[in-house]
């Protein structure tokens, strides 16, 4: 304490003194002054950091958390009008395709979604959409963290049950499902017939074929191969496919359809509103299908019934082959498949992203808690 006091002092040379008492004097009156500036200078401050505080925070979150969130969020965010922010997880891209995560409001008018792949997200997620055919049969791939209490687990699969494998395990570990079914509790099949517009105006395509037929899942054990063969003997069907030696390019496949009278419109299995692109391909390019698959009243539920020929309706092949050779003479007959074009369109699904905005779209009007414990019988039952 006395260093300081002396260091003051010599400062302002008033040591040493005849008197020390003066110099003491001195010195406490030049302090007090001292003391009296400081605390003026001190109010002001406190009042300026009062009345004009810097608004600054510190950001807690590391560099990787803030710039996932910044890079997934844009261009997704909800506008002002939405009310109601919903986040679906797509947790396994399906068959390892990634697609658009930014269409719902653009394409399907489905507002206020936010789509993501980022498993970062997943304890925010609304719902998590998982993709029956890339679960590993250990299910090992499957999320290992607890489920928020609001989230909802959703089985995708647009495979039908032949061709889907029954893993134990998932049958009562998923709350919704999305599927081609209509009693699904998220149904996309794999098209629809919808109005058309105004001034759109159908023009048949020019034919050059009769029958056409183009096939990727060759098996001989299939009905529809079995049909196929029987068919041929009464009839010539121009087919395509690594089966037959003639690949068609993706730029040649529609095309090849529309010059076709008839496609041979072939499920690969049977099963309860399994009716997929082979019958909205032809439909859509001005083709007569011809449908192997579910009964036609299960048909009718999806196309008006004099859109397309059924193998049922017909005993034997011989009997449709003969139909059609009838058609390919009776230009009047034949046109008579098309008048549905006069006020419909076809409208194909868009994968996988129309699923993924339906999910969305459910969730935000379902908030209710759900679960589906049988789903081995609802759909391989």
């Amino acid at each position: 304490m006395l260093l300081p006091i002396l260091i003051f002092c010599f400062h302002f040379k008033i040591w040493p003194h005849k008197d020390i008492s003066m110099s003491c004097e001195t010195f406490f009156r030049v302090l007090r002054h001292l003391l009296f500036g400081v605390a003026i200078v001190g109010s002001i401050a406190a009042l300026f950091f009062m009345y004009f505080t810097p608004t600054f925070t510190f950001n807690t979150s590391s560099p990787d958390e803030s710039t996932i969130a910044t890079d997934q969020v844009k261009n997704v965010l909800p506008t002002k009008n939405d009310k109601i922010l919903i986040t679906v997880l797509i947790w396994l891209w399906p068959f390892g395709q990634a697609f658009n995560l930014s269409p719902c409001s653009s394409l399907f008018n489905i507002e206020g979604c936010f789509l993501t792949a980022d498993r970062n997200f997943y304890n925010k997620s609304d719902g998590v959409v998982i993709h029956h055919r890339d679960i590993r049969s250990d299910l090992s791939n499957l999320p290992m963290l607890q489920r928020p209490p609001f989230q909802k687990w959703i089985w995708m699969n647009l495979e039908s049950p032949t061709h889907s494998s029954k893993l134990p395990g998932i049958e009562k570990l998923f709350n919704l499902t999305i599927n081609y079914r209509q009693d699904a509790d998220i149904a996309v099949p794999y098209g629809s017939i919808v109005p058309a517009e105004d001034d759109e105006n159908f023009v048949l395509p020019k034919k050059d074929k009769l029958i056409c037929w183009i096939v990727s899942n060759w098996n001989p054990n299939h009905v529809r191969v079995k049909y196929f063969n029987e068919l041929t003997k009464h009839v010539q069907v121009h087919s395509y496919g690594q089966a037959f030696g003639s690949r068609i390019s993706d730029q040649d496949f529609l095309p090849t359809i529309s010059s076709c009278k008839f496609y041979l419109s072939f499920e690969n299995s049977i099963h309860r509103d399994y009716i997929t692109e082979k019958l909205y391909n032809p439909l859509s390019v001005g083709t007569v299908p011809v449908v192997l698959g579910p009964p036609r009243p299960n048909y009718e539920r999806f196309i008006q019934g004099d859109a397309f020929i059924h193998t049922d309706d017909f005993k034997l092949p011989k009997e449709l082959a003969d139909y059609l050779l009838l058609l390919d003479k009776n230009q009047e007959m034949y046109l008579r498949y098309f008048d549905w074009r006069h006020y419909f369109k076809v409208k194909k699904a868009i994968f996988w992203a129309e699923h993924t905005c339906k999910a969305c779209e459910y969730l935000r009007q379902h908030k209710e808690y759900k679960t589906f414990n049988d789903l081995d019988k609802w759909y391989w039952g």
